[in-house]
């Protein structure tokens, strides 16, 4: 956001900017979905609804979850929420105290940190190996855990790296949280968005379901970023706590947004398998790109769709010390948009959003090799 905030500012000055910063997709939200949003409107259903909200909708996501993933959620163990972000902020609100320990695999998509502290909980860091794509493990997990840990922080595919847990792995973590009462959140905003194979879901193991909370979000799956759609499945014990704490907060989420996401979910998925054809052809081209850019390297993202380039080799040349410096001056000097790697736990990464045209992709690739050129 602070990155974005800049760039709108270059751009009222007049910049011709390449914006790689943005964590959206650029398709226009399906047509099906904006019907139903416009139909619910001039039907007036623009009113209160239940705080967890309608039972259609929570219908809709438990059954799209079941028919993907085989889970086994009712309707009263699901609550849609203002955007994912919320699911996964009451989430944290509810489960962690002060005290509580968070395993959080590194590197981590920039909120998780500072609503785990806000909550009072101590964040415990799980450094991973870019030389092994960022993989999380279930060994590395289980090293981890101590007698204080509360919860269990994944997010696969990844953001920013677009790592992605195994479906071994995961039972393994799955297991190992379940066993010793430690509750496993898991952020499934890109689960549709996993090039490495079918996507997996942690709700597909029913029998975890009382230490588990599937956060989800319909903002990337269904190009809905502004909507602010998500959601939550949990056991009846956790979503009647997360209901209780948003109705001292947001009440309901928007009411005709809650028709657009049963059209989202109970509607034809192939806008879903478009856009991650299209994702996985960006991604490529990307990497393409940034491989010819000497000194620049980058792991192949498995899911999600950002890179996560290795810029280490330009850090002390041209009075440029960090990751956030370089993309100060990046974005100051060659007019491109990029978010540093501190923001996500790393010192020698920035992050690049790879949902623009091929067109842009090519300019700001060359104005970032122009601008990494000089510091050489």
């Amino acid at each position: 956001m602070a990155v974005a905030a800049e760039a709108a500012k270059l751009r009222a000055g007049g910049a011709n900017l390449v914006d790689f910063g943005a964590g959206e997709p650029h398709f226009a939200t399906p047509r099906h979905i904006k019907d139903a949003a416009i139909a619910a409107i001039e039907a007036n259903f623009t009113r209160y609804t239940v705080v967890p909200g309608i039972p259609d909708v929570r219908k809709a996501i438990v059954e799209r979850h079941a028919a993907d993933f085989g889970s086994d959620y009712g309707v009263d163990e699901a609550i849609f929420t203002t955007g994912g972000k919320l699911a996964l902020f009451n989430t944290i609100q509810v489960l962690v105290d002060h005290g509580d320990e968070v395993i959080l695999p590194v590197p981590y998509w920039v909120s998780f940190k500072d609503i785990i502290q806000y909550a009072g909980g101590k964040v415990v860091f799980l450094e991973t190996s870019e030389a092994e794509n960022f993989r999380i493990t279930a060994d590395a997990i289980e090293k981890a855990i101590t007698p204080r840990t509360k919860a269990i922080i994944l997010n696969s595919p990844s953001n920013p790296a677009g790592s992605v847990v195994t479906a071994e792995d995961l039972e393994r973590i799955i297991q190992l949280a379940h066993e010793r009462g430690i509750y496993l959140l898991l952020d499934e905003c890109y689960v549709y968005l996993n090039y490495a194979g079918k996507p997996v879901s942690g709700g597909s193991y029913t029998w975890a379901k009382d230490h588990m909370v599937i956060l989800g979000s319909l903002s990337k799956t269904y190009s809905m970023t502004g909507w602010r759609a998500g959601y939550a499945l949990a056991s009846k014990a956790v979503t009647a706590n997360l209901s209780k704490l948003q109705s001292q907060s947001t009440s309901n989420a928007t009411s005709f947004v809650q028709k657009a996401a049963i059209a989202a979910l109970a509607g034809s998925q192939d806008c879903v398998a478009e856009f991650r054809a299209e994702f996985i052809e960006l991604r490529d081209y990307m990497l393409k790109k940034l491989g010819e850019i000497p000194g620049v390297t980058c792991t192949k993202p498995e899911g999600a769709f950002y890179v996560y380039p290795n810029i280490s080799k330009f850090l002390g040349k041209g009075g440029v010390r960090t990751a956030t410096e370089l993309a100060t001056k990046l974005l100051h000097e060659g007019h491109v948009v990029t978010v540093p790697g501190e923001a996500f736990g790393t010192q020698e990464h920035i992050r690049l959003s790879y949902p623009v045209t091929r067109q842009n992709i090519d300019e700001g690739i060359r104005r970032m090799g122009e601008f990494l050129g000089k510091l050489s």
